[in-house]
């Protein structure tokens, strides 16, 4: 494709059409693609496979990107709540043995230097 021109994008009405029309008439997907004017015909064998499985809404839905992996999973806000104040706990707790640690460390230095 050249550059600068944007990749077409179709109507979910257009893929439904496209796809039952197909499934009617049982053409082959390459003979689909050039009466229907689409680029590729493994554009129209993903839509089919959408079509069945999820039916004709599913060719309404975006997908094309990443996806939002992160925004879909959004916790309830009780458990954000706890795993934020257990958060807060492991951190004090990793301070104060950090402290420990270097308490004791300094003991045993006094007592190095004093037993020479």
């Amino acid at each position: 494709m050249p550059r600068g021109v944007p990749n077409k994008r179709y109507t979910p009405e257009f893929k439904k059409m496209v796809i039952e029309t197909m499934l009617e008439e049982n053409l082959s997907y390459c003979e689909t693609a050039r009466r229907f004017e689409v680029s590729c015909d493994t554009r129209i064998k993903s839509w089919e496979r959408i079509y069945l499985t999820e039916g004709p809404e599913g060719l309404a839905v975006e997908r094309r990107g990443r996806g939002n992996k992160s925004g879909s999973r959004q916790l309830p806000k009780e458990v954000e709540e706890d795993l934020l104040a257990e958060v807060q706990r492991l951190r004090a707790e990793n301070a104060y043995l950090k402290n420990l640690q270097a308490l004791v460390l300094e003991r045993e230095r006094r007592q190095r230097r004093n037993h020479w």
